[in-house]
């Protein structure tokens, strides 16, 4: 087994409310264990170039409530190529490194998984994504805070809402996966929530809105997961409009801001947990595995398996959210 000394922490991929919690607690961990952590500023770009510097108690205070990362995120084509990986070894060895923590999602981790290959370097991975997709744990950093951002966003587009008659289309993240719509929906009440994991046939979404006219209540709220199969709020807006010409409808894409803000106490607590679990772990001789949490309880997933396998999706939180809506 390599004796840990020194590791190397990166955030790549999309910022998560918590990486900075994270952070802060695998620093805090490291000096528990007498670890030194250096910081690798804008993911496997900066391995690759050699953005390096240590981290001690002082470089992480007051970063617990801050979004974003202090390390900061960057794509990086060279890393995905056996050349680029080899350059960011290089310098790993040059700065005394003998393992790594790497945060972020399923691109994180597939380059994590390739380094850890070739180079025999131990390294763990933190789960930090808003979408919470990834297979091993039950939340990711950054969802809870993504899926209140959500609530606040559409709590306030409801009075409009409301105030004239209108229907709000709603896009939020998730492309390949509806946990944020879905939560998100259920949080504010929504009338319809469209999902890529569940078909929605088009007379399904009409006739529910069809049916909250006839009530006499023509405000309403549709939330859309990018990725759903109508293809985001602006194709939804269009078949909307066909059927009902007179019906006041908007569109509000929430974007970006989902990804900022000050992490909620869940994620906070989260990210505080599994960063001082990936720093015990590495000390302790696990490697090629993602700290998780699975009913409450600390799991180790191999890269592998939470890249390849398919979160479980919870189709009667779906079945519940399309009772209470009606």
């Amino acid at each position: 087994m390599v004796e840990i000394k020194k590791i190397g922490l990166l955030t790549s991929g999309g910022d998560a409310p918590g990486m900075n919690a994270a952070i802060r607690a695998v620093v805090k961990a490291g000096i528990h264990f007498d670890v030194g952590v250096m910081g690798i500023f804008k993911g496997y770009h900066g391995l690759i170039h050699n953005l390096m510097k240590p981290l001690d108690a002082q470089s992480v205070n007051h970063i617990l409530p801050l979004g974003g990362t202090i390390l900061k995120s960057a794509r990086s084509p060279e890393f995905r190529t056996p050349e680029g990986r080899k350059i960011a070894y290089e310098n790993f060895k040059a700065n005394g490194l003998d393992g790594l923590i790497v945060i972020g999602g399923d691109g994180t981790f597939t380059g994590a998984d390739l380094f850890e290959g070739e180079f025999n370097v131990p390294v763990i991975g933190l789960p930090g994504t808003i979408d919470n997709d990834l297979y091993g744990t039950d939340y990711t950093i950054g969802y809870d805070t993504a899926v209140n951002t959500v609530m606040d966003a559409v709590d306030k587009l409801r009075d409009t809402a409301y105030s004239h008659d209108r229907l709000f289309i709603v896009e939020v993240m998730g492309r390949d996966a509806g946990f944020i719509a879905l939560r998100g929906g259920i949080a504010c009440g929504a009338q319809k929530i469209l999902i890529p994991e569940s078909r929605t046939y088009v007379e399904d979404l009409l006739s529910t809105l069809e049916k909250g006219m006839g009530s006499g209540d023509n405000s309403a709220i549709v939330i859309v997961a990018e990725g759903s199969e109508f293809g985001g709020a602006m194709e939804v807006q269009k078949i909307v409009n066909e059927r009902f010409p007179d019906y006041d409808t908007r569109v509000s894409i929430l974007g970006h801001i989902q990804r900022g803000g000050s992490p909620s106490a869940f994620d906070r607590i989260l990210a505080s947990g599994m960063g001082f679990q990936a720093v015990k772990g590495i000390v302790e001789g696990c490697r090629g595995v993602m700290v998780g949490s699975v009913s409450r309880q600390i799991v180790f997933t191999p890269f592998a398996q939470s890249i390849k396998h398919h979160k479980t999706f919870n189709m009667e939180l779906k079945n519940i959210a399309e009772i209470l809506s009606a």
